[in-house]
């Protein structure tokens, strides 16, 4: 685990092993996350789990910097967790991504 201005990292991968345009899975101490690499070249972490439909956000589909839950269509915005389609009304936690010079993914859960 990595401190930075008194947040908890936890390193998750390399960014190599992130594929662009394409969600990951990681569990952090029991968390599960979804973590994307965008094609703008941003990496985000968000709760694996569609808040309509309590299925893994991680098999859906990347869209931008959108994500689509595959059960019922769901969509969120990777940077703020807010729905951006229906049925989906509640958001989805986001949790801070840093990216090292040496190429590791570092996340910070919210609370």
């Amino acid at each position: 685990m990595t401190t930075t201005d008194e947040t908890d990292f936890v390193r998750v991968c390399s960014l190599d092993e992130l594929t662009v345009g394409e969600a990951a899975k990681a569990d952090l101490s029991g968390r599960i996350i979804a973590i994307v690499r965008t094609e703008d070249g941003g990496v985000h972490a968000i709760d694996d789990e569609c808040t309509h439909g309590k299925v893994s956000l991680s098999e859906g589909e990347v869209d931008g910097c959108t994500i689509e839950c595959w059960l019922h269509g769901s969509r969120f915005d990777l940077v703020s967790g807010r729905p951006t389609g229906l049925p989906a009304t509640v958001p989805v936690a986001v949790h801070t991504v840093q990216v090292t010079d040496d190429g590791d993914v570092l996340v910070a859960l919210a609370d």
